[in-house]
This record gives C-alpha cells, structure tokens and sequence, in this order.
C-alpha cells in the first residue's frame, strides 16, 4: 500500500513524464500503480497518455472503470467527454460534459470542452457561450482566448478575434499561434507594430520548433504583404523546415495507400441500392484549389447546408474499409454491402448533429478525393465536385500556409509537387470509371464568368437557380479553414498567379509538375 507521501511523488513524476512526452513509458509505468490503487490521479493520468497518442479505444476502457467507481467525478465525467468526441460519438461526448458541469459548475475544462464541441457541431454562438463562462471565471486562460477568438476568425467578426488573441499576448508572448493567427487578419504596412514585435521576440525569446514555426509563417505573411517577397520566401522556408523535422511524413507511405484504393476499385463497379433519405454534395480537390469558396457559393442557396471540413467519412472509411481490406483480395469490395449502409447511417446521424433539416448537405474535405470510389458506394446519388486551380497556385498556397500535422505533405517543396502528381492521376482513375458524375470546376473560369459557371455547377447539383449564390460574400456560415478571410470577399482576381513573386523559388516544383 502506497502511503500518501508517496502517492503525491508518483503524480508528481509522471505529470512530469507526460508533460516530456515520454507517453509509454507513463502508460506502462500507470497501468502498474493501478493494480495496486485505484486513486482518481491515475485514472487521469493515463486516459491523458493514452490521448496523447490517440488510442481512444483504451481510453474509453480506462473512463469506463473510473467511472463505475466513482460515477460522480468531474475529471472522469471531463475526459470521457473528450475521449467521446474523438471517437466521433457526440451526443455522448455532450451528455457527459453537461453530468460533469452539474456537478462542478465552474469547472473550466469542461467549459472549454463543451465550446470545443459546440464549434465542431457549427453551433458557435453557443459555443461562443461557453468560452465566455470559462472567461468570467477565469480572464487569463490562454485556452479559452485562443478557441473564442478562433470562433469569432471563422464568423467573420476579425476585430473581436484580434482583440482577444492580443490579450492573450499580454498573458504569454510565447504563444505564438496567436501571432499567426493575428497575421492572416492584417494587412501589413511599413513599421506595423505587430511584425515588430514578432521580430523582437526571435531575437528575445526561446522557443520550440513549433513555436518558431509559427511565427516564421506570420513573418512571411507580414513581408509578403509588404512586397518583400525575398525576407517573406525565407520565413515561409523556416516555418516549414522546422514542421518537417517535426513531422514523419513519408511520401512513398502515401504512394502505397493510393495505389491500396485503386487495387481496390480496379474490377467493374457495381452501384449500391438502399434508402438514401438526403441529399449529399461532397466538395475534393487539393487543399487551397477553391473549395472553401465552392462551398460558399453553394451554402448560400436556400436549399443548401454547408457542412464545412468534417473528419467523419475519413474516419469511417479507414475503420470499416482501408485498416481491414487486402489490397490482393479481389472483388472484396462487392462483399461488403452491409457495412456500406452501416457507414451511410453513421456518417448519416453524425452530420444530422450538424443540420437535421431536408436541405442538400455539403461536406468540402479536400483530401476526400482520394475516397471517391467509396462514396459513390456509400451515397450512390451523391454528387461530386473537383475543384482545379493553376498547380503552382496550389502548391504555392499550400506552402505559405500552416497546417501543422493535418497535411505534413504541404511542408516540403518535393512532397507537394509529387503529391499533387498523385492527386491528379487518382482522379484520372476515378474520371475513367464515374465518367460523368465527376464535376470539374476551375477556379479561373469561375474568377473570369461567375455566374455562367455558378448556374451550371447549380445544374450539375440539380438545384434551382438561386440569386444568393452569386452573393456568397453575404453568407454568414461559419468558416472555419485557411480561407475565412479570403472567401468572405466577392469573387475576385486576388487568387489568380499568387506564385508569381516567388517564381524563381519554385524552379524544382515547377519540374515536378510539368514532369
């Protein structure tokens, strides 16, 4: 029996562990001092571990059995809540957040967690709510300024995101997320404060790789603005560097996953017959080739629910197709029917937490392109929009952006070339089968005749002709990607040629691509 002396000292230890991220080692180390007592700490400590290296499986297990023990504990009650949300499971996620809030009215965590999945469920003012709760109680969470002023960016409402991310400064100069975010708002000018600033803090302050990281992408964007395109081109290069050593990216990892889905869909295709209750709209491309904009336009109809990035088709498809389907099986596909219409009926009561109306629901994922065959088995009526922009554009844009781990291809010149070489010859795959029920729209065409091409991506979609969709600036749907600033504008020329200042850095890309 462990004294309480030496209890303090083991949660001690580990906190530190698990702060260092020596995450199995804390499992290992936990799953041994439970055995011997069940004390509420080590309960969270290793359900934390076990998120840390996202096998909410086991952390599930790990809250099952606190919770049998002591069914009343907000910590427990917070992170089955969490463990819940990754899992995708909602409504579950939200019942226990609110049990948990009964019982500890101002526990901050929870506050801040059930803003999290207000935000995911696109129901920001509420969101929006909570994170003022959290507020009231305490001013200087970093946290919750962080998600309200990301609420705010994805509403349009830049002013209050700004202020609040320059609070948050205040509170911590080395929280330089904030900083990036605060730079994809501004317009620099010649002695902007802000890129003072940011520059006095490398030359001041010692930071991770991320932190850097950040901070080099809102530099780069600062002197882009002022038509530095050299001091911008380097910043943009660091920030990406220092996420590529971060990251275990491999591109022929992905070569192996894309030619797994061809191998896959290589003998005749058979379409799927069930009940399909709703209308779906899924919007593919490369990240940054205009779906944030396709989207815009396409919510902005009357009869349109914009879906915004969703992590359920992909989640769902890995778990029921790609992690247990050999690639050498053949017509493995064809056996499956069932689990089609079990992933139809999951995807559809998750996004029904979203919007339960009758209107068409858009999901613009752009990495969805590499699923296509599986969507048209899921939802056989869907219809689907490839959405193509000048390659170097995309690469480009895709370079001076920060995604962090999301797309690890886009921090390495080689890896975006290659990878959209590999995104344009799935679609070829994908076009030879489905021939016509692939949509092309192209980002120049839509820039230079907006409304022919907006009334003909409406037909395609067999919608009504609504006026609202060439008013898609006026949309008040939450935005909540790279573009939030750029497709809340009009349709304009601003994302023609954006590369060309940086040309002569993009000499090996451009090889890639025209390869």
């Amino acid at each position: 029996m462990l004294s309480d002396i030496q209890i303090q000292k083991k949660i001690t230890s580990l906190t530190n562990k698990l702060n260092l991220g020596n995450y199995d080692e804390v499992i290992k180390e936990t799953s041994i001092l439970l055995r011997k007592n069940k004390h509420q700490v080590f309960f969270n400590i290793l359900c934390l571990a076990h998120h840390a290296i996202g096998d909410f499986t086991e952390s599930e297990k790990i809250m099952d059995e606190a919770l049998k023990l002591n069914p009343h504990n907000p910590y427990f009650l917070n992170n089955m809540g969490i463990t819940q949300h990754k899992i995708g499971n909602l409504k579950k996620a939200e019942n226990y957040f609110l049990k948990g809030l009964e019982i500890a009215p101002k526990y901050i965590n929870i506050l801040n967690n059930l803003g999290n999945l207000k935000s995911d469920l696109d129901q920001t003012n509420e969101a929006i709510n909570y994170y003022k709760k959290s507020l009231s109680i305490n001013a200087k969470s970093t946290e919750t300024l962080l998600n309200i002023s990301i609420c705010y960016q994805s509403l349009g409402n830049f002013n209050e995101a700004k202020n609040h991310l320059f609070e948050l400064l205040k509170i911590n100069p080395k929280f330089t997320i904030a900083d990036r975010l605060i730079s994809s708002m501004l317009k620099y000018e010649v002695n902007d404060n802000h890129l003072k600033d940011m520059i006095k803090k490398i030359q001041e302050y010692k930071f991770d790789n991320n932190q850097l990281a950040n901070l080099y992408f809102a530099i780069g964007k600062a002197y882009e603005d002022l038509k530095e395109y050299d001091k911008s081109f380097k910043n943009y290069d660091n920030g990406n560097n220092l996420l590529k050593i971060e990251s275990n990216f491999n591109i022929e990892s992905e070569k192996e996953t894309f030619s797994k889905i061809k191998k896959i869909f290589s003998n005749s295709f058979k379409t799927s017959n069930f009940n399909k209750p709703r209308k779906f709209i899924f919007i593919v491309g490369m990240p940054r080739s205009g779906t944030s904009l396709i989207e815009q336009i396409l919510s902005s109809h009357n009869n349109v629910h914009g879906g915004g990035e969703l992590i359920y088709l992909r989640n769902i498809i890995n778990r029921n197709f790609l992690n247990v389907i050999d690639a050498d099986m053949q017509n493995i596909i064809e056996a499956m029917e069932n689990r089609f219409k079990d992933s139809y009926d999951d995807y559809f009561n998750k996004i029904s937490l979203i919007n339960n109306s009758n209107k068409a629901f858009t999901d613009k994922t752009p990495l969805n392109f590499r699923y296509i065959g599986f969507i048209k088995k899921i939802f056989p009526d869907s219809k689907i929009i490839n959405c193509n922009r000048n390659s170097l554009d995309v690469c480009w844009s895709n370079y001076k952006n920060y995604f962090g781990e999301s797309l690890p291809f886009t921090n390495n010149l080689n890896d975006l070339g290659n990878y959209f070489k590999m995104y344009e010859d799935l679609m070829k795959f994908w076009k030879n089968i489905f021939k016509t029920e692939i949509y092309d729209i192209y980002y120049d065409k839509l820039i230079e005749n907006s409304e022919d091409e907006i009334k003909k991506l409406l037909k395609f979609c067999d919608l009504e002709w609504d006026p609202n969709c060439i008013k898609h600036e006026k949309n008040s749907k939450t935005i909540k990607t790279a573009s939030a600033t750029q497709a809340r504008k009009p349709i304009n020329r601003s994302g023609l040629k954006t590369y060309k200042p940086f040309e002569s850095y993009l000499k090996d890309l451009s090889k890639i691509l025209n390869n």
